[in-house]
This record gives structure tokens, sequence and C-alpha cells, in this order.
């Protein structure tokens, strides 16, 4: 468990369950700023989002309009009184945010990978009293992700939060970035006190994808939603296909259904009972899973008197497609009992591992 101090966000508006910014990939030209905020704040949103320093992949692309879009942002703020908030890669920027009167700010995905570059906005932003969100590094680092937390708690940034955009793959999927909600789930259980802001645009990278991954981000109780919003989404300058127009984020969130995340006592012996067959079966796994682990120590004590490779290509083929199949008839997702099986045998062959070599460690 992290010891962060955590204080809550925006106190002074009250804000309820989900927590929801929302405003332009980046500022493109004042009028567009401007519209949409005064769209969004026609819909009782409070807090607007805008990029204004763009961290491209590729250079000669759009790079954002820098600190002319502040002044924006303040006219914004000014005429709905709505907060503002932008994203922050140096102590430069913070700087000037903070000159600016931005409301809040955030650390993307790919700085937040560097402890460096997070260091220096942490020293830049000491003193400062607003609220910082930490977005997830690229890669599915979890230690990392909250080493960058600390940075910023170290600094002592109390209003602090993390924003999930997913990470980055490798080949062809479905999402721009993968969600792998198993990870902000456990930076929750790490640190309960912490809010967790889900950013769909990112994850999804398709406006189509984002009523589903709301939803899923409500499912699983998450505490909001940083959401792209566009009035021409088509002509954006950046992240075109993943904005949505004012309206249209109005009829997602009039969609969302924000299930109660409190058991009611009416339910709770059907649910305890549930839960305790869980808790049954869980235990037998465990059990099943330790003898499957003393049958591969012996395995290795024979590949070890017999001289014989650790890794036996044919036999692991046959296994994972044999328990593929078998787990396809029972109703299981290929993926899942690949990923369950793929974990088994790394730790069959991590102990086997040791075993044979003992000599060497002796």
């Amino acid at each position: 468990m992290s010891n962060l101090n955590i204080a809550p966000l925006f106190t002074d508006l009250e804000l309820k369950r989900p927590i929801i910014m929302a405003g332009p990939c980046s500022a493109e030209t004042e009028i567009q700023t401007l519209e949409t905020a005064r769209l969004l704040a026609m819909m009782g949103i409070r807090l607007f989002r805008a990029g204004i320093w763009k961290p491209r992949t590729r250079p000669g692309t759009f790079e954002g309009v820098g600190v002319k879009g502040l002044m924006w942002l303040k006219k914004v703020r000014n005429e709905t009184g709505m907060r503002t908030g932008v994203e922050v890669a140096n102590a430069l920027h913070v700087h000037e945010a903070l000159q600016h009167e931005i409301d809040f700010v955030w650390i993307g995905a790919r700085t937040s990978a560097n402890p460096f570059a997070v260091q220096e906005i942490a020293d830049a932003l000491r003193g400062a009293d607003i609220p910082v969100f930490v977005k997830n590094p690229v890669n599915p680092d979890l230690e990392l992700w909250i080493g960058a937390l600390e940075r910023i708690n170290g600094a002592g940034i109390t209003q602090l939060g993390a924003i999930h955009r997913g990470f980055s793959t490798y080949g062809i999927s479905e999402y721009r970035n993968h969600p792998q909600w198993q990870i902000p789930i456990e930076l929750h259980r790490r640190i309960p006190a912490l809010p967790i802001i889900i950013d769909p645009s990112h994850i999804g990278g398709k406006r189509k994808l984002l009523p589903a991954i709301c939803q899923e981000a409500m499912d699983l109780n998450f505490d909001g939603l940083i959401i792209e919003v566009h009035i021409n989404p088509e002509e954006a300058w950046s992240d075109a296909g993943q904005q949505v127009t004012p309206v249209e984020v109005a009829a997602l969130l009039n969609r969302l259904i924000l299930r109660n995340p409190e058991i009611k006592n009416i339910l709770g012996n059907e649910l305890d009972e549930l839960r305790r067959q869980i808790d049954i079966i869980d235990n037998q796994l465990l059990d099943i899973l330790s003898e499957r682990m003393k049958i591969s120590d012996a395995i290795g004590r024979y590949k070890q008197r017999n001289n014989i490779t650790i890794l036996q290509s044919r036999r692991y083929n046959e296994i994972m497609n044999n328990r593929i199949c078998q787990a396809t008839a029972k109703g299981l997702n290929p993926d899942f009992t690949t990923g369950i099986f793929e974990s088994i045998h790394e730790e069959s062959i991590n102990r086997q591992n040791i075993i044979m070599n003992s000599e060497l460690n002796d």
C-alpha cells in the first residue's frame, strides 16, 4: 500500500459521481474553444479540458497553439465559470499554466513514463494548491504510475487524481490503447482514497466505442470520465476520430447507468452465499495449483537427473491447444484460458530452472 496524502478534489464545486471533464483534444482557435465551452456549460459540465501543448509522435504535425491558448481558457473561466485544465509536460508549462490561473493540470502518458520529467514538474508545482492528475504510463507498469503519483504528492500536492487512458499495444486491437482494467483496479485496491478518472477517448480511439467504455468504467465504480468534445470533430486538428460533439456527449451521459456501489440488505443473503461458494472454489483452485507445481518440481528433478532441457516445445504446444479446445467447449473465453495456462507454464519453468541449476547455487 502507498501512503499518499490525498485531499478531496474541487470541494467548493460539490461534484457528484461521475466527475466529468470535457473539452477539445486541442484548443485550435479562440472561437472553437469558447463555443465548445459555452455548449458544455449549458449542459452543466463544470470542468473544461483542452490541449495547449500537444506531444505528438512525429514532428511536423500540430503540436498545439501554446501560451496564447491559455488566454482563451481564461476567457472560458470568466464567461462560463467553468474550471479549466491543461496537460503539462515540463516546468515551463507549469509556470505558464499557473501564471494564467489554470485551475487543474494533468501529466500525460508519455511524460509519466519518465521519472526525471515527473520530478521536474513536481518541483515546479511545489507550493501550488490545485488538483493534479497523472495519466498512466504508455506501458502497463503500475509501479511507475504509482511512482509518478508519489513524486507529485511529495511536492505537497494533495488534491491528487489518476487518469486511466489505456496502454499501448503492438498489433491489431479494437482499442487505440487497451484498457487492461485489472491495472487501475489494482491501483484502486492499493490506494482506495485516490480518485480514478477514465479517459474513454484515448482508450477507444474511435467515437463509436465511447458509450461502451464509459458504461464499463461506471460499472467498475471508477470516479469519473475525461472526454474529448469538439464543436466539429470531423474538422479537428488532432485526434478527429475519437472526439464527439457536445450534443453527442450529452446523449452519451444521459444513457449512462449508475449502479449502486453498496449492497442492499435485501440482496445481502443471496450475494453472501454466492461469494461463499466463490471462496470455496478459489481455495480448491489454490490446492490444485499447489499440487500441479509439486508435479512440475518432480519433472524438473527428472530432467536434471537425465540432462533434459527444461523447455519441451512440442509438449507445450500440445498442452495449449488441448486446453484451449477443452475450455472453449466449457464456455470459457480462449484468451482468458491462454492467459491462465501461459502463467502456469511460466511458473513451472521458473521452478524447474531453480531445480535444474541448484548445484550451481550451492
